[in-house]
This record gives C-alpha cells, sequence and structure tokens, in this order.
C-alpha cells in the first residue's frame, strides 16, 4: 500500500480528492491554466467541515498546457476530509520562472510518502479538479446598512454563559453546547434599497489588491426545458460584452466568470490603485461588474462568437470522466431538476436561441435584490467603500429616466472624485435604462428564493427492501477500470451553534481512523482495489449532504474489492474507533487547527472569498481562524469516545446495515465498467455484470467475520537520542567552506535573508528563515539525475524505484503503518516525485512541539535506512504497466504520447515506461537507480520557515551532516543526453483517432527550445553568444539616454536568467495573441494555451500549443495556432502587448513572495554543481530584470525557438463514431497486441467542472 500521503494529490490520476460533492463543471469563461511548476505541491485540506469545495476558477489569460504526464493512482483508501469552519491558506512551491496556476493548498495532511512522479506530457485538462478548503457561512446583519458581525472572542468561552442558572455539569455542559458559535469579526454585511446585498472584508494578503466578486443567484437550476445552457450563454456574452471590463485589461486586472448549478459568478482580481488612474480602481471595477450583470448589451456579433466558442468547449469537456460524472448526477438526483441541467446545456438548442431568448432569461433573473456583492481585499476604508458600492449600483433597478451621463446626485457627492475619468454614469447605459424602465421596475421588486437550489431532495431514510433501488449500470467501451459509487443523501446540517461543531468533530475522528485502517491493512501484491474513498460532505451547489462510498479497482476483482471495502465499513460502525485513534486524531486536528490559527493572517484574499461565498450556500456560522481553534478546543474537552462511535455509525449505517429495514436507503447505487476487459491468453472479452451481482457482493462484505481493531505502538521519535550522538561521533559532521573559491563556511545574504552552508559529507544547504507563515516550515531534498540518468537497460527504473519507496513506506526498524502514525502527530507531509532531471522529497512540517526535528528525522531515515520490499515493487510496476496500456483509451494522452515519441526519437525517459521495459526491472535494479543518486554532493537541501538560526542549523547537523557521504553502489555508466529526432521527418504531421460515440479533437504542436540558461541540445551556449554580440555594438557613438537603455539591456542580456525572463514574457504574449486570434476572432477553438518546457539540468526545452476543437475545425485550428506562432515577425510585438506580460508575471511574483512554497523553489539549485549559472542574483534580481525586457530582447528569445516546417511536430487526435483506425497505433508494435484496463479517476466531481469563460 502506498503510505499515507498518497491521499494528499489532486492530480488527476492521483488518489482522487476529497470533501468535494458531484462537481459539475461550473462554465467558466477562461479555461483554466496548467501549471509549469517545476517541483509541484499537492497538499489537500486537513479541516474539519464537511462542505463541498468551490473549484479553481482564476486564470492568467490562456495559460498554457504542462506536458508532464499524469502518473498513475495508487491503491489507497480516501476518506472525506472536511473542511474546518475557516478559511485556509493556499500555497504553491514554484521555480522562480515558472508559470503558475493557483493551486488550493490548505496546511497538511499528516502522512509520509506520497509519490508526485509525472510525465511531461499530456495535463489532460479535461481532468483537473481543484480541491479548496471548504467553508462556513457568515452572520446575519440587517439590510439596510453595513456593519461587522459581533466581534469580541471572549478570553474564556465558559465564562460567556451565566452557568449559576444550571443545577448540574452536564445542564452547564448542554446550555454552553446550545449557545452560538462567534461571527467573524471584520465581516461587514449590507443591503442596498434595491435589494443589493454585500459583503466585505478588509484582507492585505496579498498586499495593495483586492477581490471583486458578483454573485447572482441563477443558474442552470432556473431554466426551463428549452433554455438548457442558457444560463452560462448569458455568462459569456455579458462578460466578454463588457467594454468596460476590457478597459480594466491595461491596469493589472484579472476578470473571469463561471456558471453552475444555482448561481452565476463574475469576479475581477485588481490592485486598489495603478499609476494611471486617479484614486482608486475599485469604482472603476465595480463599474465594469454592473455593466457586465445588469446592462449587458445582447448583439447578434457577440452572440454568435459565443455561440461558437460554448460548443466548442461542450465538445471539449466531453471527455470519458465527465460522462461518468454524468451518470452519477443524473442517478443521484433522478427526482429533482439537479439531473437534468448540467450547466453546459444541450447542443441542439444552443444552436437556437435568439437574442430575444436570452434576453428574457436575463430580465427574469438578473436584478440586484437577486445578486450578492464581495470585495475581499487590501481595503482600510470602510465607510468609502460602502460610499462606492452606493454609487455605482445604488440606481441600478430603480425605475429612472434621467440622462445618458448619470449627475451627481444620483450617486451622492462623492461620485465624481471616485471616478472622474468615466465617460458614462455609473449606473450604466441610461439610454437603455430608461427603455427597459418598466422591465427594471418588475425586476426589481421581484424576491430572490429563499432556498437554494430550488429542488425538492428525496432523503434517505430507512425504508423496506422493496423501496431499495437496484444499482444502476454505466457500461462504455473508454472506460477502463471498474467502480462503484454508494450515495447516501441528507439534509445539510447549519453549523450555527457548538454542539454542531462538536458534532463535525466526531465524524471527523472517525472517519480519520476508517481512512488509516484500510490504507494500511491491505499490503499484498495486488491488493483486491485500487482506491477506496469515503466522502462525506456538505454540498451548497446541490442543496444537500451527501456521502459516498467510492471503490475502484481491476474489472476481474470488482466482488473482491466491494467485498473488502464494505467489511472494513462495517468493522468501524461495530466496534468504533479505539481510545488511541481517539486520542490520536483528536489531537492531531487540534494541533491542525492550532497552526492554521498561527496563519490567520496569511490567507489570501480570494480564500477567504471563496470561502463566504460558500458559507453563504450552506448557512453555517463564519468565524475567523482563531476563533475557529478556540471553538474547537472549547468542544474538544466535551467529546467521549461512545458518542464519537455513535455519531460516526450513523454515516456509515447506509453500507454497514445495508438491506436492514432500519438502515437509510442508498439514494442511488452506480456502477461504471468497461465493455471489453484483456483476460491473459484470451485477448479482449466481453466484460459481463448485473445488478444482482452487485447487490450480492455487498451483501457478501456484510456477511465476512470481523475483528475488532488492535492498538498499535506509535514511536516518538524514529532516532533515538543516544543513537544520534554515537553518529555524531562517529562522522563528525561540520560545516566546510560553502565553495572551494571562497573561505568562509557561511554565506548570508541581507536583501534575501538567504544562508548557504555545506555540509562536511558534500550536502549543500540553503535556508531562509520567514515570518510569513507563523511557527511552519517546507524543506525539500533535490537529487540530480532523475530519469535522464536512467540506463538504456533499465528504462523506467527512476520512476518506479521512486514509487516503490512510496509504496513500501517504511524506514529502519519501523512498519509503514507506525511511519504513518509518527506522521500523524508531528503533522508532516511528505511526498516524493520524480521528473526527468530530479528526485525529490518535499516536507511540511508544523514547528510546534519538535516538528521540524521530526520532519528531519524522517529525511534522516530516508536517506540511511529505507526499506525496500518486493511487494511494493510489484505494485508499483503493475501500476505503470497499467497506466500505459490505458493510453489508448485516452485521446489527449494518446496524441500527446504520439507526439512526444516523434519529436525526441522515441526517448522512453520522457514517456511512460513501457511494458517490455517494466519487465525487465528488479527490485535492485530500481533501488540501484533510485539510491545512486543520492550522493552528497549531487543533493541539495532548501528550508523555509518560521524558525531560529540555531534550531535549523542544529537540525542540519544533527540529521543531514550525520548522512553518509558516498554509498556502496557503483555510479550509472555514461549519460546519455536526450535529441530531437533528426528533421525532416514524417512523423512530424500525425493523427491518432478513437472510436467514441461523441465526437472530439484535440490537437498539440511542438518544437525544440533552449533550456533556462541558454543551453541547447546541439551544443550551443546562447547567452555567450549574444554578449559577444552586444560588445561589438560598445564603441559606437550613442546619446546618453541611448546609453543607460544600453546599460540596462546590457546587464539583462548578460544575466544568467535572460532567457528564463524573456522566454517567460514571450509566452505571455504569445497565449494572448493565440485567444484573441484561434479562440476569439476566428472560433476555431474554446481552449488553446502555449506552454514552454525548460530544463535546468539537461540541455534543452521545447514549446507546446495545446488547443482543443470539433473534427471538422481541428485542422484549421492547427493551421492558425502556427500563423500565430509564426507571426510575430509580420505582426510585431507591441509595447503594450509586452507591457501587459510583465504585469502579469510580476503580479505573480508578488502575489507569491510571502509563501513559503514560493520560496522554496526560487531556492533550488542555489548550489547545484549541474545547474552552474544559477546563482543569489536570480533571486534578487527578478523584479530588475522583467522591468529592463524590452521587445528586441523577446525577439532574441523568440529566434531560439524552432518554429519553422522542419522542426516543428504537430499531432492531432479525433474522436467520433467513425474514426478511421484504432487508437492503439500510437503504441509501440510490441505491446500494440496487450491492451490491458488502465486507471482512470472516476468520482463525484473529477471532470465535470467546466472551463473559465476567457
Amino acid at each position: 500500500m502506498p503510505m499515507p500521503m498518497a491521499m494528499a494529490s489532486s492530480t488527476p490520476t492521483s488518489l482522487s480528492v476529497v470533501g468535494t460533492s458531484l462537481a459539475f463543471p461550473r462554465h467558466h469563461l477562461h479555461p483554466p491554466a496548467a501549471s509549469s511548476t517545476r517541483f509541484r505541491t499537492r497538499l489537500r485540506n486537513n479541516r474539519l467541515f464537511l462542505s463541498s469545495p468551490p473549484r479553481t476558477r482564476h486564470k492568467a489569460v490562456c495559460g498554457g498546457l504542462n506536458l508532464r504526464r499524469n502518473k498513475p493512482r495508487g491503491h489507497a483508501f480516501v476518506v472525506g476530509e472536511p473542511s474546518f469552519l475557516v478559511p485556509q491558506q493556499r500555497s504553491c512551491a514554484s521555480c522562480c520562472l515558472a508559470k503558475k496556476r493557483r493551486s488550493n493548498l490548505a496546511t497538511f495532511v499528516p502522512g509520509a510518502f506520497l509519490d508526485k512522479s509525472g510525465f511531461r506530457l499530456c495535463n489532460d485538462k479535461l481532468r483537473r479538479s481543484s480541491v479548496k478548503p471548504v467553508q462556513i457561512p457568515h452572520a446575519t446583519v440587517g439590510p439596510d446598512e453595513p456593519h461587522a458581525a459581533s466581534t469580541t472572542w471572549p478570553d474564556g468561552i465558559a465564562e460567556k454563559q451565566d452557568l449559576s442558572v444550571y443545577d448540574s455539569e452536564l445542564e452547564r455542559i448542554e446550555g454552553f453546547l446550545g449557545s452560538e458559535l462567534p461571527s467573524h469579526p471584520k465581516l461587514h454585511r449590507g443591503q442596498l434599497k434595491n435589494g443589493l446585498r454585500y459583503l466585505i472584508l478588509p484582507n492585505k494578503v496579498p498586499p495593495k489588491r483586492f477581490e471583486a466578486h458578483l454573485e447572482v443567484h441563477a443558474g442552470s437550476i432556473d431554466e426551463e426545458e428549452d433554455e438548457q445552457g442558457i444560463a452560462h450563454m448569458i455568462e459569456h456574452v455579458a462578460f466578454l460584452g463588457s467594454k468596460k471590463r476590457e478597459k480594466l485589461l491595461g491596469t493589472g486586472a484579472r476578470s473571469n466568470a463561471y456558471t453552475d448549478f444555482h448561481h452565476t459568478v463574475f469576479h475581477i482580481h485588481a490592485p486598489t490603485t495603478t499609476k494611471d488612474s486617479d484614486g482608486d480602481l475599485l469604482p472603476f471595477v465595480l463599474d465594469a461588474l454592473n455593466e457586465i450583470a445588469f446592462h449587458p448589451k445582447f448583439l447578434a456579433s457577440r452572440i454568435e462568437k459565443e455561440r461558437r466558442a460554448i460548443l466548442s468547449e461542450l465538445q471539449m469537456m466531453n471527455t470519458i470522466e465527465y460522462r461518468v460524472d454524468c451518470q452519477l448526477l443524473q442517478h443521484l438526483h433522478s427526482e429533482n431538476k439537479l439531473s437534468k441541467r448540467f450547466p453546459i446545456g444541450l447542443e441542439e438548442q444552443i444552436k437556437k436561441w435568439d437574442a430575444d431568448k436570452i434576453r428574457k432569461f436575463h430580465e427574469r433573473w438578473y436584478f440586484p435584490a437577486n445578486a450578492t456583492l464581495y470585495i475581499v481585499g487590501d481595503i482600510d476604508n470602510i465607510t468609502k467603500t460602502v460610499c462606492q458600492i452606493e454609487a455605482v449600483f445604488g440606481q441600478t433597478g430603480v425605475d429612472n429616466e434621467k440622462g445618458s451621463v448619470a449627475t451627481p446626485s444620483a450617486f451622492g457627492a462623492m461620485a465624481s472624485f471616485l471616478v472622474p475619468k468615466l465617460s458614462v454614469g455609473l449606473g450604466g447605459n441610461s439610454i437603455e435604462r430608461s427603455a427597459n424602465a418598466m422591465d427594471q421596475s418588475k425586476i426589481f421588486n421581484k424576491e430572490r428564493q429563499a432556498v437554494r437550489p430550488p429542488v425538492q431532495h428525496n432523503w434517505s431514510l430507512p425504508g423496506s427492501g422493496v423501496d431499495l433501488k437496484p444499482p444502476q449500470i454505466f457500461q462504455h467501451e473508454l472506460l477502463q477500470n471498474f467502480s462503484i459509487n454508494m450515495f447516501c443523501k441528507i439534509p445539510v446540517n447549519k453549523v450555527q451553534s457548538y454542539k454542531d461543531l462538536r458534532k463535525v468533530l466526531m465524524k471527523r475522528i472517525f472517519l480519520s481512523a476508517l481512512h488509516f485502517r484500510i490504507n494500511t491493512r491491505y499490503k499484498s501484491s495486488n491488493p483486491p482495489f485500487t482506491s477506496v474513498e469515503l466522502d462525506h460532505s456538505d454540498s451548497g451547489r446541490e442543496g444537500c449532504t451527501v456521502t459516498t462510498l467510492t471503490i475502484t479497482a481491476e474489472p476481474k476483482n470488482w466482488h473482491n474489492a466491494i467485498r473488502v471495502a464494505v467489511q472494513e465499513v462495517r468493522r468501524l460502525k461495530e466496534f468504533g474507533v479505539t481510545q488511541g485513534e481517539l486520542t490520536r486524531y483528536l489531537d492531531a486536528l487540534l494541533k491542525d487547527s492550532e497552526h492554521l490559527a498561527a496563519m490567520i493572517d496569511n490567507v489570501s484574499s480570494v480564500d477567504n472569498l471563496d470561502f463566504i461565498m460558500e458559507s453563504d450556500a450552506l448557512g453555517h456560522k463564519v468565524m475567523d481562524q482563531r476563533q475557529g481553534h478556540e471553538s474547537l478546543l472549547a468542544v474538544a474537552g466535551t467529546v467521549t469516545l461512545e458518542e464519537v462511535n455513535s455519531v460516526g455509525a450513523k454515516v456509515l449505517e447506509f453500507i454497514a446495515d445495508f438491506g436492514k429495514p432500519t438502515a437509510p436507503l442508498p439514494a442511488a447505487i452506480v456502477a461504471c465498467v468497461p465493455k471489453k476487459v484483456h483476460i491473459e491468453g484470451a485477448g479482449e472479452t466481453e466484460f459481463k455484470i448485473s445488478s444482482t451481482e452487485i447487490t450480492d457482493a455487498i451483501k457478501a462484505g456484510l456477511a465476512e467475520p470481523i475483528q475488532p481493531e488492535p492498538e498499535l505502538e506509535v514511536p516518538k521519535e524514529l532516532i533515538q537520542s543516544s543513537k544520534l550522538e554515537e553518529l555524531k561521533k562517529l562522522r563528525k559532521p561540520t560545516f566546510i567552506p560553502v565553495n572551494p573559491e571562497i573561505d568562509a563556511t557561511k554565506l548570508h545574504d541581507e536583501e534575501t535573508g538567504i544562508t548557504r552552508r555545506r555540509l562536511s559529507n558534500g550536502i549543500p544547504v540553503n535556508y531562509k528563515i520567514s515570518k510569513t507563515e507563523t511557527q511552519s516550515g517546507v524543506m525539500r531534498l533535490i537529487v540530480g539525475g532523475g530519469r535522464a540518468a536512467e540506463s538504456s537497460e533499465s528504462r523506467g527504473s527512476v520512476i518506479v524505484g521512486v514509487r516503490t519507496l512510496s509504496e513500501g513506506g517504511r524506514v529502519g526498524n519501523f512498519s509503514r503503518e507506525q511511519v504513518e502514525l509518527f506522521c500523524v502527530n508531528h503533522l508532516i507531509n511528505c511526498s516524493l516525485e520524480s521528473t526527468e532531471e530530479f528526485i525529490s522529497m518535499e516536507f511540511r512540517f508544523t514547528l510546534r512541539d519538535n516538528g521540524m526535528r521530526a520532519a528531519f528525522q524522517l529525511l534522516h531515515m530516508v536517506l540511511e535506512h529505507s526499506v525496500w520490499v518486493d511487494d511494493a515493487f510489484d505494485r508499483a510496476r503493475q501500476l505503470y504497466l497499467s497506466y500505459y496500456r490505458s493510453i489508448p483509451k485516452s485521446l489527449e494522452r494518446s496524441t500527446a504520447h504520439k507526439l512526444m515519441v516523434a519529436m525526441l526519437d522515441g526517448d522512453e525517459r520522457f514517456i511512460e515506461p513501457t511494458p517490455k521495459s517494466l519487465e525487465n526491472l528488479t527490485l535492485q535494479s530500481v533501488k540501484n537507480a533510485v539510491m545512486n543518486q543520492f550522493v552528497g554532493d549531487n543533493m541539495e537541501v532548501c528550508i523555509v520557515g518560521d524558525f531560529t538560526e540555531e534550531d535549523i542549523e542544529s537540525c542540519i547537523l544533527d540529521y543531514l551532516g550525520t548522512a553518509q557521504a558516498t554509498r556502496n553502489h557503483e555510479r550509472d555508466q555514461e549519460f546519455n543526453p536526450p535529441v530531437f529526432r533528426p528533421s525532416p521527418s514524417d512523423l512530424q504531421l500525425q493523427e491518432v483517432f478513437l472510436k467514441d460515440t461523441d465526437e472530439r479533437a484535440c490537437a498539440y504542436i511542438a518544437g525544440p527550445a533552449p533550456n533556462r540558461w541558454g543551453f541547447t541540445v546541439d551544443g550551443k551556449d546562447l547567452l555567450e553568444s549574444i554578449n559577444n554580440a552586444s560588445k561589438i555594438n560598445d564603441d559606437q557613438s550613442k546619446s546618453d539616454a541611448q546609453e543607460s537603455q544600453d546599460g540596462l539591456q546590457k546587464n539583462l542580456r548578460g544575466h544568467p536568467l535572460f532567457f528564463g525572463i524573456t522566454m517567460g514574457l514571450l509566452s505571455e504574449i504569445i497565449n494572448s495573441r493565440l485567444f484573441t486570434t484561434v479562440r476569439d476572432s476566428l472560433g476555431l477553438t474554446y481552449d488553446v494555451s502555449f506552454e514552454l518546457n525548460l530544463f535546468d539540468r539537461l540541455k534543452l526545452g521545447w514549446y507546446v500549443i495545446s488547443v482543443t476543437s470539433t473534427p471538422s475545425k481541428v485542422h484549421k485550428a492547427v493551421d492558425a495556432c502556427k500563423n500565430v506562432l509564426r507571426g510575430l515577425h509580420s505582426n510585431k510585438i507591441t509595447e503594450r502587448e509586452l507591457d501587459r506580460a510583465k504585469r502579469t508575471l510580476l503580479m505573480r511574483h508578488e502575489a507569491e513572495i510571502k509563501s513559503n512554497a514560493y520560496w522554496l523553489g526560487l531556492l533550488a539549485h542555489l548550489q547545484a554543481a549541474s545547474v552552474p549559472r544559477k546563482d543569489i542574483s536570480c533571486i534578487k534580481d527578478l523584479i530588475f530584470l522583467y522591468e529592463a525586457a524590452t521587445i528586441e530582447d523577446i525577439y532574441l528569445a523568440y529566434e531560439q525557438l524552432k518554429v519553422d516546417e522542419n522542426s516543428l511536430y504537430s499531432c492531432i487526435g479525433i474522436a467520433g463514431a467513425q474514426a478511421a483506425q484504432d487508437i492503439a497505433a500510437p503504441l509501440e508494435e510490441e505491446v500494440a497486441d496487450d491492451v490491458y484496463p488502465g486507471v482512470i479517476p472516476v468520482g463525484r466531481g473529477l471532470s465535470t467542472m467546466t472551463r473559465p469563460t476567457t
């Protein structure tokens, strides 16, 4: 079994996230950006609350595709990890130049050895899902005036109660538990006279920026039978048709929109001020939102343009994962409209609507009283903000016959000062308002619905077997694995009191125990399941709480998988958690809550806003992090073992008591299965299964004998003090000079706060003391080599080896269970990753209770005493074998696979290992491939956190300094550098066909690029060439201004990061052009992106354009993409384009600079001998380098991209009923006849997210 941290991954093919409801795609304007982060951090929330996390929806325009492969899922059991009642911080590890998608990182889920290895290939954007912290609502306030929700939290909760009236301790406790939870002290609420509600929350992360989101309480659930998809259509037309929104594009603002079942949201992230404005930017942002939502122009040209985009989006997202989620929703909510109103809509209806039809839906639902405005950010003057809201929105919806330009009296005395540059009144186009005065008046008189979404649910109540709906079966040729979902649906329990919070805490403890038990019990080479997940979560979008047991397995093992999962659920329900489990998980949850409270000033504005919005939908009380922790402490002391087991048992009754009259009836049971499976010796065979067989398998699990859970001994430390002292005497760890040219053993940079050290065993260490994330730290071990170090005889050895280490999870004499519990107790998150260039281990830890020392102990044990076991190797190899053989079932993966095989001349180090290569591996060969890279001077450790210099250097000496410098294995043989296929080649333009019931198309276009430091695959040093060329011009006479500009250019062109900086800016510019041309102007796609993959060690890189389309348009889309890529000479880059690219990248840098994980990425390779050009200036000069870049510099970078016909590779993938051939063709011949079922993520919410509008 993989180590416990397997549950922390959010990659599409890793263990699926929990706490999510059946997340149908909200429809977005912009496709979500992929991350090109070199070492991505994927942590899951370890919070208490059970609400369904909202999905990611922000992206810089036209972000690129990361060609890192999705890794296979491991065998694991995952339970719902509800979020706490407070918003959580998210951060993302990022290398200094990487483009980054906002990632949803909460604090850590304790555990060890998550494998995050990936391939730099198709990112399969359609399956992307983001896990957000789950949330809870706010305090109710008066409708007319804003004010802070009740504020002061008392020093002691008991003192808050008048306990003298109680006759007994029990009555006092009951009285306390019945009292209300405190409300967020800084949250301001109000309501305008036209009914518009608003919420304002001051928040300084990131500084000098704010979020403004306008939520219209109308979504796909409000559509009539002939309007399916019209809410999403309005979102597109209103948002992209807004001229006032377009005027914000040059200010550094980012905007987007999305549609879901229950609402449509338009959002803008912007700086508080800009140098081009005479004051606050907020009034301009509010004016744009007002125009978008309440004064759109439904122009025929815009409607047609967005109709094409939406139809393209519909085909793009119609993956098999999307179709599975459709099936789950249809059966879970078969009794109401949620099963029939998916936000994307129906193609045949989308094609027919005219402007009048669209306008009528808008008039019916878009009115101020049916909307809520959220403003969260660096806002100090609440009164001024309220005036600005009133000035912009106050007249909207009011019967107003005034002229086209609003007078100051319409907005208050501050109007002309607040918006001096607006040529039209803040209320929008008054001519349009006058023409629709009667309709506006009618709209204003309407009221928002009290219950959202407005549907009736059939709750899961006890009933007879006659009432039980038989399991439903969805069978499809593109499915690889067997999966089954058992659903239980109940009303949302609004968390308003301490009693409510206590119940949530008890559920969380109970489900944590279930996760640990199944995740550690099954360690055979072939466990019966691939994954088992128990999710118990509230869903604001569905208006219910859903408990879901999801089991996935290879088809041949489906019966045993159900039996085992049901048996374990029943064991916990019958015997409950042990006293040791209660103590352990309660303590871990309190530590995590304490850590979150300490991070109160580091939660981003968007996370706070999403938290509040979801809370509104669920009816929970909103607290800040400190209040949440204090409330949790208050109820923790009242929790008893008996009550935990009683509350938890009720959650599991629908499974553990299945078939009994007293058990809640499942809301639905849905199995998703393949049509054919591969049988050894028999080939492809039809897969047969019936509802009766599924029911019998569930009952067989219930009949299995069960025993109580034994208590486990948890180690307090992994290295005893006496043993550590012996090691220190033996190996005498010391610091040595950082490099041979400088005698200093310590280099500290005052400007950045970075300290560099080197140990006597050769391990270099970089650390930074940072107070921005209180009492927390991150550490990363980077080992040079990665998959590129694999020899021709051992392809796949590194990636399988890293997975083997993860699957085993043992160190020294400690079992996997003991290591996991050690991590649970110390709140340590450890993950492993292998890439083409590196192996890395990342640790997140708290500084409380010796958490940093515990993390260093774990790292030391991995370096010195890792345990390699056969069963873990067998599982790892089987996972990659299954993953490889699943490629032909995915249009995106097979298309990307074929392209990368062609471009990199079949180099298997950049694709999944083939079955033949996997068969040749042994436990010893993968162990050697990994551990031979763990040599002192080939490793680098970076640490960032809220520690002291004394503590960090003590840990470094004690645990890193005592590691061996070398190993007893020979280093790998000669290194074979990767090369591109010689051109021209007949493989430069290829196609892939996939037989499918529905039509889809995608394409990838790729070509060579240099690496981040200017080295090319043919041995050229481009940085040196540029410097030599610059010297030629030095003697020419120039003006002072020219000399000053040339001096800046010379500094940039002589800087090691010249290509990293200029390539990043170039990528932004190309992305913007691709969107405006291929998507917006030509209407050939919904989603197109450009991304650069620039290596650090390897002397090469490549770019990739990914585009989705329809089969009839995909060839034109590819041609259009090529024209944009090659058209930068004929259509010159403008200063405005460059300025926008600079602002985008600098804003990302500014937003992330306080994140420990971001600094971890900046520190990477600072002392790596294999990345000689990385030095401290690459961190110190970042802002200057971006600002100094000129258009001429961008063209110097552009010239290094190979975009000619002989260098460019493309592959088009087409799916449909008339596909010309089977998709197995792209795989190597030796395995083309041996296609095994692969691993595919299924479950509530992995694929059904819709894309952002822009």
